[in-house]
């Protein structure tokens, strides 16, 4: 790990760490829990490249989504910011444009939230122009 890797690495320890004083234990949690997800859904495509999937829904309940979003942070970017951040650590290529969409669910099995990945194919505009006109 180079110097400005360790440099990041400790940056986005602290971005953790003051999301997590700030908003309880919650957004590190789901951080951790689409790291997982990425890191699960790993697939070595050959030598030295590693795919992942680039499309992941983040699924909270009522309470759990008004505490991360009252402060009207783009929490769906910033989760997207950080698991872009470590792939690039682990050396990951996305299936695609990366996002992440966070919405309100009333049905999470745990109670607290619910991460899943998939793939979503890339569809450039004029793509979509054609396949509907």
């Amino acid at each position: 790990m180079g110097a400005l890797s360790a440099l990041e690495q400790a940056l986005e320890n602290r971005w953790d760490a003051l999301w997590a004083r700030l908003l309880d234990k919650e957004p590190v949690e789901i951080l951790d829990a689409l790291r997982r997800e990425c890191d699960d859904n790993a697939v070595v495509c050959g030598e030295g490249r590693v795919m992942v999937p680039n499309a992941y829904d983040v699924e909270l309940p009522d309470d759990v989504h008004d505490c991360l979003t009252r402060t009207g942070t783009d929490v769906g970017q910033v989760l997207t910011d950080s698991l872009s951040r470590h792939a690039e650590r682990r050396g990951y290529e996305f299936a695609g444009p990366l996002a992440v969409h966070v919405a309100r669910c009333t049905d999470v099995p745990n109670g607290r939230y619910r991460v899943a990945g998939r793939v979503m194919r890339y569809v450039s505009a004029d793509g979509f122009f054609h396949a509907t006109h």
